[in-house]
């Protein structure tokens, strides 16, 4: 084989591993069905509502977004403006364990009645205290309006909307649970930091190493090729 196919099949193997490698993804998200059935004043009520979780790293956490794109639930009179207040929990799996509250603004407009009564994103705050990969499951909605509160709890069994692979307080990623599919949208959010440089960066550096390993073999090649010519 000649010195030039020599180094451009290094090359292209080098160029190769960089992309595989720098194309680890290090989080998904997916838009779940979530089958809310609802204990209400007025008796039992359900709705299927898609539901989107975000994860946004700030500061040594993540501020979580909670979105629903059906509306839930529905009340026999009007809601006026600014008379239902929701709230909700974000259920957490794989490397830790636990809940994390979100509540959103009261409605902006009025809710005829009658209607489906569509939930305000819902936001809060996640602070790891472990270190790995992490799921985020839509938990019980709590509704409430006109001095009466209505729970709705997902009976389908809903899988995660969102999984990060998080860094603890001085800990290191154990791994932790993979989670399901990486189908759907990221929804928009940045992706997760897991330490001083993100997943996608870490992992193009070690493309980077890769490719600098075969410019080194391209080198080596080359003057092998012109000692043995000499």
């Amino acid at each position: 084989m000649s010195n030039q196919k020599r180094t451009t099949l290094a090359l292209a193997a080098a160029l190769a591993g960089s992309i595989v490698v720098a194309g680890a993804p290090a989080a998904y998200a997916e838009v779940v069905d979530v089958n809310y059935q609802c204990v209400t004043p007025i008796g039992p009520k359900g709705a299927v509502s898609p539901i989107d979780i975000k994860g946004v790293k700030s500061g040594d956490g993540y501020k979580l977004t909670m979105s629903f794109q059906k509306g839930v639930s529905s009340s026999p009179v009007e809601l006026g403006k600014g008379a239902m207040n929701p709230s909700a929990v974000i259920e957490l799996g794989g490397a830790e364990e636990g809940k994390v509250q979100v509540s959103g603004p009261a409605n902006a407009e009025a809710i005829p009645a009658n209607t489906p009564i569509k939930i305000s994103d819902l936001s809060g705050t996640y602070t790891p205290k472990k270190s790995g990969k992490v799921t985020f499951t839509a938990g019980v909605l709590t509704i409430k309006a006109l001095g009466t509160t209505t729970t709705c709890t997902p009976k389908n069994s809903p899988g995660p909307s969102l999984e990060i692979d998080v860094q603890g307080a001085g800990g290191s990623s154990d791994g932790g649970s993979t989670g399901g599919s990486t189908g759907g949208s990221t929804g928009g959010g940045e992706l997760p930091r897991t330490g001083p440089l993100d997943s996608a960066a870490a992992l193009g550096t070690l493309g980077g190493t890769v490719l600098l390993t075969g410019a080194a073999g391209v080198l080596w090649l080359t003057r092998r090729g012109q000692r043995s010519a000499g």
